[in-house]
């Protein structure tokens, strides 16, 4: 998401783990295509995985960092979701990035249509291990634009205000990031017969007061697993990581565009965790759940839906929250109704398991960001959005000004 500050502090980032990471995206994407030709035949289509393919100057300019790269239209094996990423987390893009893309059904060209290219804010704290591993990129947000088998970018160096031209080159390293998000997740199974993980862990009605334990809890709502969504666990590093408590949910959009039906949201979330891991690096999926714009949730970043995992979704406030991203772009569209239910219904459930009220307020000490420095004790809403940790656009201003009603929902099914 574009900032509103730009931020010396670019230094993209993951959660913890001195654990290896997945191999370096250049080990586990798939080689590029030698053909550039319009015309030529794409290699032989297999489902799931990424092609990286670097970005080469457009114009005469051929030094590195060109105030413009890009790619000709080529074909390429099929994709669904699209990004570039560079070789540092701390190089700031000031420019645009454009695609277009055709479709694998009808052979149609897309309009150009333009990447996020700050993204830097969703990230691990700065100084964890998870961000100092040396597999960390820059990266724009990623974009879903549908089962693809064609695809043209331009990348352009802008100006920033008062500054010279040689001011502003474009970071170096870029490539563009092609996902194929692969096969969908299992058959529901019988966990107690099979002995293996549900791909749904259906919702828990709300007890009768006076049977509560926690009077303050929500019930659980339905959650798909990252077994129902179909994650590959080959590709994250292996462990978890956990803080103490979840005292804040952070809110945020997925940028990734709202072109997408719902049954289609599985290969969306499938796609972004191949984004976060093999194309930038992450340790696994950045965000701790994902929400659709029916409605239904899925668990993120591994580790237990009920336990505080660490994620790298809000840079300097990771630690005692979740990350909650509606899947879609909500700068200038509406949050669906359904969307605004779930953030409610999850975060009654998730904040109350530690005793918190979700229209009350809470403190996290900051990680270190473009709004607060390391150490500061901040005072945030239990449900906040990503712009109230770090100054960016996230979640986008239609969404931001519905937190307030995802508040008082969150309370009432607490019961408060």
């Amino acid at each position: 998401m574009r900032g509103f500050l730009a931020s010396s502090t670019g230094v993209t980032c993951a959660a913890a783990l001195a654990l290896p990471l997945a191999p370096p995206a250049a080990a586990a994407t798939s080689p590029a295509p030698a053909a550039t030709s319009p015309t030529a035949r794409p290699p032989a289509y297999a489902p799931g995985g990424t092609q990286s393919l670097p970005l080469a100057p457009l114009a005469r300019d051929r030094a590195p960092g060109a105030a413009e790269q890009g790619l000709h239209p080529r074909h390429v094996r099929h994709f669904s979701l699209v990004g570039v990423v560079w070789d540092s987390p701390a190089a700031e893009f000031h420019g645009r990035v454009e695609v277009r893309t055709r479709a694998t059904a009808t052979g149609t060209w897309s309009d150009w249509q333009q990447l996020e290219t700050h993204n830097a804010e969703h990230a691990a704290d700065p100084g964890t291990p998870e961000s100092a591993s040396g597999r960390v990129r820059g990266a724009t947000a990623p974009l879903w634009v549908g089962e693809s088998d064609g695809v043209e970018v331009r990348a352009r160096a802008e100006n920033q205000p008062g500054t010279a031209r040689s001011a502003s080159p474009l970071p170096t390293g870029l490539r563009l990031e092609l996902v194929d998000p692969g096969k969908g997740g299992p058959a529901p199974t019988n966990r107690a017969r099979t002995g293996a993980a549900p791909s749904v862990l259906p919702a828990l009605p709300a007890l009768p007061a006076r049977q509560r334990a926690e009077p303050h809890v929500g019930p659980r709502p339905s959650i798909t697993t990252r077994r129902g969504w179909g994650a590959d666990e080959k590709l994250r590093e292996k462990g978890y990581v956990y803080t103490k408590k979840v005292k804040t949910a952070f809110v945020h959009h997925s940028a990734t565009g709202n072109n997408y039906r719902c049954s289609q949201a599985p290969s969306v979330v499938r796609s972004i965790y191949r984004y976060h891991v093999n194309s930038m690096g992450w340790r696994d999926l950045g965000y701790n759940f994902l929400v659709d714009k029916c409605g239904q949730i899925y668990e993120g970043r591994a580790g237990g839906v009920s336990k505080p995992v660490l994620g790298a979704h809000t840079l300097g406030f990771n630690a005692n929250s979740m990350g909650i991203a509606v899947l879609g772009t909500y700068s200038a569209t509406k949050p669906s109704s359904a969307a605004l239910k779930a953030i409610a219904r999850l975060t009654a459930w998730k904040v109350g398991l530690y005793g918190i009220n979700p229209r009350g307020k809470t403190y996290l000490k900051s990680g270190g960001g473009n709004l607060y420095r390391k150490g500061k004790k901040v005072r945030l809403n239990v449900i906040s959005g990503h712009r109230d940790g770090f100054a960016t656009n996230c979640p986008g201003k239609k969404l931001y000004a519905k937190l307030g009603t995802a508040r008082s929902k969150a309370a009432q099914y607490q019961g408060r």
